[in-house]
């Protein structure tokens, strides 16, 4: 049976409503599994997993809006952008986000990966309308498209995206997961899951073509480094690019492959990213959110008993918001998330 998303919100932050968000008592679920000893310096023994709203069919893209102190997120099978707050708990903050066409389109149709400009603008991955897209996040009007094409053909479906921390370029991913039949849609019309930088005259290039299936992004504190996963089961890797002065992106490492990991549920492939203003990198993928050190060293997994979309930091940095599927999740930290700006 799935439970209104809404309803078993509002049961769980009633206390929020009242006034008493930090004291609420929330459901805990899952497990923190510690690898090495350098995880306790960011997360401490008896940090709990917290679901503070349920019931969706599959949620992304979580982003903290710091100046409204509330979490904004996808559900890409409803086409509608959430928010949460601790104040306010949960709401929908736009409806019919990503496709504007006729249905059905896809098991995806909606917007996925959200970010903030620095402009007061969201930025949004539009699934079904294929384009990246902008809404001032002040009286929510005026969405324009920012990029539907590169060189006259349409992108497949744009994943994640990311505002340089000292410029004003923003980069994208485009794998076909929000196309009907994904990479074998007949109205694909680029063959590869491109990543993709947007500057500010508005030129677009295409920096990445060799990932089979670029997905998430997260930039290094010092934004000379962009972290790119590939979410494909045969290649479960996070690269790291150096990112040059002129935006370009130039050589690549592997940063860490999640094949040597233990496989937990079905379908676990890297996928979001967000990094540490220590520079520890927390990828989703196999096991839940992965934690790993500058380094590349596994240093644990966050577990919340579901497959982890993405994730995001918020409140004052050191709460880790998780969308895991159905579940709004949450554990609070040690450390304080790198949000964009240095």
């Amino acid at each position: 049976m799935r439970f209104n998303a809404l309803f078993f919100s509002s049961l769980l932050c009633v206390a929020a409503t009242h006034g008493y968000a930090q004291t609420a008592s929330f459901t805990t679920t899952g497990r923190v599994v510690r690898q090495a000893p350098g995880l306790d310096q960011v997360l401490a023994p008896d940090a709990k997993i917290e679901i503070v709203a349920a019931g969706f069919d599959h949620i992304e893209g979580p982003v903290w809006v710091p100046d409204s102190s509330m979490l904004l997120f996808s559900d890409t099978k409803e086409r509608t952008i959430y928010r949460w707050s601790a104040k306010y708990g949960l709401s929908k903050f736009v409806e019919k986000s990503g496709y504007t066409g006729r249905m059905p389109y896809s098991k995806e149709p909606g917007s996925n990966g959200l970010a903030l400009d620095g402009r007061g603008n969201l930025l949004i991955c539009e699934h079904g309308d294929r384009r990246l897209a902008s809404l001032p996040l002040a009286g929510k009007s005026g969405k324009r498209t920012l990029t539907d094409n590169y060189q006259g053909k349409r992108y497949n479906s744009p994943n994640d995206v990311l505002a340089h921390p000292t410029s004003q370029q923003i980069y994208f991913t485009d794998p076909p997961f929000g196309l009907p039949e994904q990479d074998k849609d007949p109205l694909r019309e680029i063959n590869v899951s491109g990543v993709y930088r947007l500057a500010p005259d508005g030129k677009v290039t295409q920096e990445i073509s060799e990932l089979s299936k670029a997905n998430g992004l997260a930039f290094t504190p010092d934004g000379r480094t962009l972290y790119i996963s590939n979410a494909d089961s045969l290649r479960p890797v996070i690269m790291a690019y150096e990112v040059r002065s002129n935006g370009k992106l130039g050589k690549s490492r592997v940063f860490f492959d999640m094949s040597t990991l233990p496989k937990v549920r079905f379908k676990e492939v890297p996928d979001g990213l967000k990094v540490d203003r220590q520079g520890n990198v927390w990828a989703a993928g196999v096991g839940g959110v992965v934690v790993l050190s500058p380094q590349g060293q596994h240093l644990g997994t966050i577990d919340p008993g579901e497959v982890v979309a993405n994730c995001a930091w918020g409140d004052d940095g050191r709460t880790l918001y998780l969308a895991t599927g159905s579940w709004l999740c949450r554990i609070n930290t040690l450390t304080q998330g790198f949000t964009g700006k240095p």
